[in-house]
């Protein structure tokens, strides 16, 4: 099979791209350059997108004895990541710019590249479990580690991507994967793994979001409209923040204050006592399926961050949208954030938050 690696410099897709050598696969690394300055980008041993981390990915790929290649997705990922990153933020919501980048960039664009060059299927260093039946179904699990699983972020992929998709380190905890790469010479084995925005350099996403948005002041009032205390900017909140707010009125109860919800329009931020955080009912949009669409109300688990823990729910799909009612009340759910859903370890789907109540 000849199987094109998206190779990020770090040592997951390194070992990942040695396992699908060692299977007899004819392999090709590629690293994706995402900035067409990349010291615009982090730069260090704890990103993705850094020159450094090219040289990483090069040095791995020279190892392996296999063909490297560069290819120039900075337009694209500005446009479909970082522009969409500022807008989300502009509309009062909360995006996840990993989630976005794997819907937009990893699994598509690659992807269609890939095919159209005659690659049989794109593989990364995902923590994630692809089972494939006997009548062609491709199912997302979760993966063997719990810690490290990453399903959640590929909950957009659909069926069509699946079938083209590998992730090599299914069935392995983390420490086993640096063990590998030590053993194989790899001077990744031992690179932090990346845990900020990659287009944020400086990891100060405040101070981003302030260079590429007004700083229009604003008000900060309860949920019974009193005025509480003056923003500079919208952006600098997300629902459920309680750090940060600098307010001057005590809440009578004596609680603190959490963000409850954000109006961009009249530039006001409401909060109120983590009670008034609680919600039960999320909606979605952008809905994607990995499978065949699941329309009846059904029981299963939703999963709205990265690393959170699933809550058992009822999930029904309405129109081009879906609402997702949760057995017990959740807090700081912010409107952007993905919600994926799942039946056991099982991806059955996401959807973009447009509200949770």
């Amino acid at each position: 099979m000849r199987v094109l690696v998206a190779m990020s410099g770090g040592v997951d897709s390194a070992v990942a791209a040695a396992r699908l050598v060692a299977e007899g696969h004819d392999v090709t690394g590629v690293h994706l350059a995402l900035s067409k300055n990349p010291a615009s980008y982090r730069s260090g041993a704890r990103g993705c997108c850094s020159l450094e981390d090219s040289h990483d990915a090069r040095r791995v790929a020279d190892k392996l004895d296999i063909p490297f290649y560069v290819w120039d997705f900075a337009e694209e990922f500005h446009e479909a990541v970082v522009e969409n990153f500022i807008d989300e933020y502009r509309a009062g919501r909360t995006p996840n710019p990993c989630l976005r980048c794997n819907e937009k960039i990893k699994f598509a664009a690659v992807l269609d590249r890939g095919i159209a060059l005659g690659f049989d299927a794109v593989a990364t260093g995902h923590y994630a479990d692809l089972r494939r039946s006997a009548d062609g179904v491709v199912t997302l699990h979760r993966a063997a580690d719990a810690a490290k699983d990453q399903s959640y972020v590929l909950g957009m992929l659909t069926q069509a991507q699946l079938s083209r998709c590998l992730f090599p380190l299914f069935d392995v905890e983390k420490p086993v994967v640096r063990e590998e790469a030590r053993a194989l010479g790899f001077g990744v084995a031992k690179k932090p793994d990346s845990h900020d925005i990659c287009f944020i350099a400086d990891g100060d996403t405040q101070g981003f979001l302030s260079r590429h948005l007004d700083d229009a002041p604003g008000e900060i009032v309860d949920s019974a409209g009193t005025v509480l205390g003056v923003h500079a900017g919208t952006h600098n909140y997300t629902v459920g923040q309680r750090k940060g707010l600098d307010l001057r009125v005590p809440a009578p109860s004596g609680e603190p204050r959490y963000v409850l919800s954000i109006e961009p329009a009249s530039r006001t931020v409401v909060v109120g006592s983590r009670g008034e955080l609680a919600v039960d009912t999320l909606t979605g949009i952008r809905v994607t399926w990995t499978g065949d669409p699941v329309l009846g109300p059904w029981r299963g688990q939703a999963q709205y961050r990265a690393h959170g823990v699933p809550q058992d729910a009822t999930i029904e799909a309405t129109g081009d949208g879906l609402v997702v009612a949760l057995d017990a009340p959740a807090s700081g759910v912010a409107p952007g954030q993905s919600v994926v859903l799942y039946d056991g370890d099982r991806v059955v789907g996401s959807a973009v938050i447009a509200e949770a109540r």
